[in-house]
Parts: C-alpha cells; sequence; structure tokens
C-alpha cells in the first residue's frame, strides 16, 4: 500500500476501512436466516479487523489511519434447527441456521454509518478552510 502523504489520505483510508465494514455487514444481513445442510456449511458472520497504519515511522510524521488487515468469520456454532420437509434437511430432519443476529447488524451498520459521515464532515470542513485560506491572499 502507499504511503500516508497528507491529512486526504488519513480520511480516504478511514472511509475505505468504514465502507468494507458496511459491506460485511449488509453481507451478514442478507444471510440472516439462511439454512444449511451441515454446521460447517452454515453461514457465519463476517467482520473486519482492523489495524492502525503509520504514516512515516522514521521521519516526523504523526499521521496514522485504521485500515482493514482481514476479514474473517465470527467463531459461533451454528444454530440446530429441527425442519423434516426442508429440502437441505440431513437424515434426521435437522438443518443449521445461520447465527446472524440482525440487531446486532443494525447496529454494527449505524455506527459505520456514522464513522463514515463524521470522517466525510471533517474532509468536507478541512477542505473548505483550505480554500478559504488560499483565497485570503487575493
Amino acid at each position: 500500500m502507499s504511503r500516508i502523504e497528507n491529512i486526504f489520505d488519513v480520511g480516504a483510508r478511514s472511509m475505505s476501512a468504514q465502507m468494507v465494514r458496511m459491506n460485511t455487514t449488509a453481507s451478514n444481513l442478507a444471510n440472516a436466516g439462511t439454512v444449511a445442510g451441515g454446521p460447517e456449511e452454515a453461514f457465519r458472520p463476517l467482520r473486519p479487523v482492523f489495524e492502525t497504519e503509520y504514516g512515516d515511522l522514521f521521519g516526523n510524521s504523526s499521521l496514522a489511519t485504521a485500515t482493514v488487515r482481514e476479514i474473517v468469520q465470527l467463531d459461533r456454532a451454528a444454530e440446530k434447527v429441527y425442519q423434516p420437509d426442508h429440502p437441505s434437511a440431513d437424515s434426521d430432519g435437522f438443518v443449521w441456521r445461520s447465527t446472524v443476529s440482525v440487531e446486532e447488524e443494525m447496529v454494527e451498520m449505524m455506527e459505520a454509518s456514522r464513522q463514515y459521515q463524521n470522517t466525510l464532515e471533517v474532509m468536507s470542513t478541512l477542505r473548505s478552510l483550505m480554500a478559504r485560506t488560499l483565497s485570503m491572499g487575493s
């Protein structure tokens, strides 16, 4: 990944990380309530793992931002449900339901959305202040 050069790089990477967070949450919501024929096949919620990325470690830069290092599945056991009429049911009539909590995912999505909006507002304000500073001399 390229170096962090300025505050706009910080904002862009932060917004990108929040977009990944929103996309994984959307994927989780889309798979809420899905069932599978076995516990290994059942959908497990996804979460991005963030890490701090620093600007120039050996220079004088104090810039840092959050980036997504990886996306992991949460270690939750699938819920065993008796549905003998379901086409994916095993020989005993059980299917395994996804462990996605819709309420938890909605909170996650609201938090990601607010973080994205906050960063966007900071970037807009900074751009406006820079433009006003440049126009002071004319």
